[in-house]
């Protein structure tokens, strides 16, 4: 068990600006927020990029020059819109396709000598820890959470209340590897589909976790907050929009029966939103759905938060304690 500190520690009355940048298999996310004296995160700059760094990690092990290409030209760009607010400290994070890639050094060299960055890799334990801190720190009221992070590349599920994490799993099954991996056809096969669908199970009935009874299901990252917008019909990423939003389980399934159907330039065309994730948004779509059966939850709390918010938290906390060392 994986004890949290208090929501509130003392800070004193001033406000931290901190940046936090997410490199993940399919997209990456820039955030830059003020922590308040309560552990308060107000966002203040927040973008999205989707460059696929993970193209082909899952059969080739190792990161692709063009992938890398890509995300380095998001990352200069991102400099420049921290630089413009100049926060106190900047905190950028690698999670699957890094750690999974062969090659993660010299991405890692890469990004330190062209954008000035240190890339720090995550580990999957870690990456359930600190998605779980950032998905809890904007829903209000809960007392027993089980997080859900469907990524490109791996999927993580924590449980725990506001005071500690009890249980946490990653699993390397993802949007992007899944549809890789077992997705030759556009739209998939129902055979694809239902070998996808053993996979997801197979690994469920092996690295299932204990979630308490009573738990609220939070979902975080982009196959949890599109499908929240597809469901409302809307054409824009909208924060509001899809913050604490009730994803059914009903829905879900309408969801996937519909995007199981279509080739990926028909889901591109729906919404904007759609761009590019279109091509993985159903294997995102199946493994959610699987994840609420096989939990048993009928209705998930959609959050755009995760694992940058919580290295944010991370961030804010480490000051504390250097505060605290030096009184």
């Amino acid at each position: 068990m994986d004890r949290l500190r208090g929501d509130a520690p003392s800070t004193g009355s001033r406000l931290v600006t901190i940046a936090s940048i997410d490199i993940g298999t399919n997209t990456v996310l820039l955030l830059i927020a003020r922590v308040g004296p309560d552990g308060s995160i107000s966002p203040l700059v927040y973008e999205q990029r989707i460059p696929r760094l993970g193209k082909g990690v899952d059969a080739e092990k190792r990161l692709e020059p063009a992938s890398m290409r890509r995300v380095i030209a998001v990352l200069k760009e991102y400099a420049d819109r921290i630089q413009s607010v100049r926060p106190e400290a900047v905190v950028v994070c690698g999670t699957s396709a890094v750690r999974d890639a062969a090659n993660r050094q010299q991405f890692t060299a890469m990004v330190l000598h062209e954008t000035g960055f240190r890339l720090e890799v995550l580990s999957g334990d870690e990456e359930a820890h600190w998605t779980y801190r950032g998905a809890i720190s904007g829903v209000p009221g809960i007392s027993l959470a089980a997080v859900l992070d469907i990524g490109g590349g791996s999927t993580e599920i924590s449980c725990g209340n506001r005071q500690a994490l009890l249980s946490r799993k990653s699993m390397n099954i993802g949007s992007v590897r899944l549809t890789e991996r077992l997705f030759a056809h556009d739209p998939p096969s129902q055979e694809e589909i239902a070998t996808g669908t053993g996979l997801i199970r197979t690994a469920l009935e092996k690295d299932s976790i204990s979630i308490p009874a009573g738990s609220t299901l939070v979902g975080v990252a982009g196959t949890a907050t599109s499908l929240a917008m597809m469901a409302q019909g809307i054409q824009e990423f909208s924060i509001a929009a899809v913050t604490n939003y009730l994803l059914q389980r009903s829905t879900v399934e309408h969801l996937f029966a519909t995007l199981r159907r279509l080739p990926a330039a028909e889901i591109r065309a729906l919404s904007p939103i759609m761009e590019g994730r279109a091509d993985v948004i159903t294997a995102g779509t199946l493994i959610l759905l699987e994840m609420m059966n096989h939990y048993g939850f009928d209705v998930m709390t959609v959050s755009e938060r995760g694992v940058r918010y919580g290295l944010v938290l991370r961030e804010w906390e480490r000051r504390i304690k250097e505060k605290e060392i030096r009184s």
